[in-house]
């Protein structure tokens, strides 16, 4: 690759309904000697990336891939890359990136928005405040010395951490390789008798773990009923990590205080689902990863990585490299 002058192809993939132009014009403000081109219909695709040393988007088929010779790195503008043909780039040569890491501060302030509107009942103010009801009524407490226990200590559930610190809280991290420490007070596995014994401590829950065999029905009847009656859970992983059966039935029955959910299972939820009418749950329709930011960010990683290669001469050792 030319790292002076890379031939760039953005494809035509939106991120939260802000168009791919916008991440064309970051890419030619930050790259200005490269050649940055938008592939907007299939036909402008097939005829442009075959020409491109790098190509980024949110997915390429395998076919493609192969019919791109002078490709030598696809940087994937999603953090998940379980729908990429892996496979086809690197029997191709090709390195992949992904964006792991973009979604950290939204999604981390997300999470704080709702302990917040938890702990001091901001909810039941905008309830008062649409009645013109000037009524006072009594918080739910303070975040300080709490334990809130975050699963997965990746970039969002690090973001997460690092904006609980000026709270005073005590911060239980789960992780697969708890060896490897972290930022939380605590760090431990995925072990059933460890985690029961977080969870008894709980007073925050937040899932922001991947959707794996291991997180796949990680908080079920049996955990919920683990934690304590005054307990919070938040899910902004996947909807599948919680039972959803499970926690209606924990809401209806006051085991637990409430629930924040940005994901659930099934997705949409159905209109006549019972969390929509449950007062103690709040939800948001997988927004929590929408940032104004979010192409910024994108563009950010692969500007790094394009410098990398330029001062290395390899596609080896990049940041969020998978392939």
């Amino acid at each position: 690759m030319d790292t002076d002058t890379p031939h760039i192809v953005v494809l035509d993939d939106d991120a939260h309904a802000v168009p791919a132009a916008d991440y064309v014009e970051i890419l030619r403000d930050g790259l200005p000697d490269a050649t940055v081109e938008h592939a907007r219909m299939p036909a402008e695709v097939r005829e442009l990336v075959p020409r491109a040393e790098v190509v980024t988007g949110k997915a390429l088929d395998a076919e493609t891939v192969r019919a791109a010779p002078r490709l030598e790195l696809f940087a994937c503008t999603t953090a998940g890359v379980n729908h990429l043909p892996l496979d086809a780039f690197e029997d191709a040569g090709v390195a992949v990136t992904n964006a792991s890491g973009v979604h950290g501060p939204n999604m981390a302030e997300h999470v704080i928005g709702w302990l917040l509107m938890f702990t001091r009942r901001l909810d039941e103010g905008l309830r008062r405040q649409r009645r013109r009801e000037w009524r006072r009524f009594q918080s739910f407490g303070e975040l300080e010395g709490r334990t809130v226990t975050v699963v997965g200590l990746g970039a969002i559930g690090e973001a997460i951490v690092r904006r609980l610190e000026p709270f005073g809280v005590e911060t239980v991290g789960v992780r697969y390789s708890p060896g490897k420490g972290g930022p939380t007070d605590e760090v431990i596995g995925y072990g059933e008798a460890e985690f029961a014994d977080a969870l008894a401590r709980t007073d925050v829950l937040v899932l922001a773990c991947p959707l794996t065999g291991t997180t796949e029905g990680l908080v079920g009847a049996e955990e919920l009923r683990t934690l304590p009656p005054d307990a919070v859970v938040v899910n902004v992983a996947r909807g599948g990590v919680l039972d959803t059966d499970a926690l209606v039935d924990a809401l209806r029955w006051n085991r637990i205080h409430g629930a924040a959910l940005d994901v659930t299972d099934p997705e949409p939820l159905p209109e006549d689902h019972p969390l929509w009418s449950m007062e103690n749950v709040f939800l948001t329709p997988h927004a929590a990863g929408h940032t104004p930011k979010y192409w910024e960010r994108v563009a950010g990683i692969l500007i790094e990585n394009l410098e990398h290669v330029e001062a290395d001469g390899e596609h080896r050792d990049l940041r969020n490299q998978v392939v």
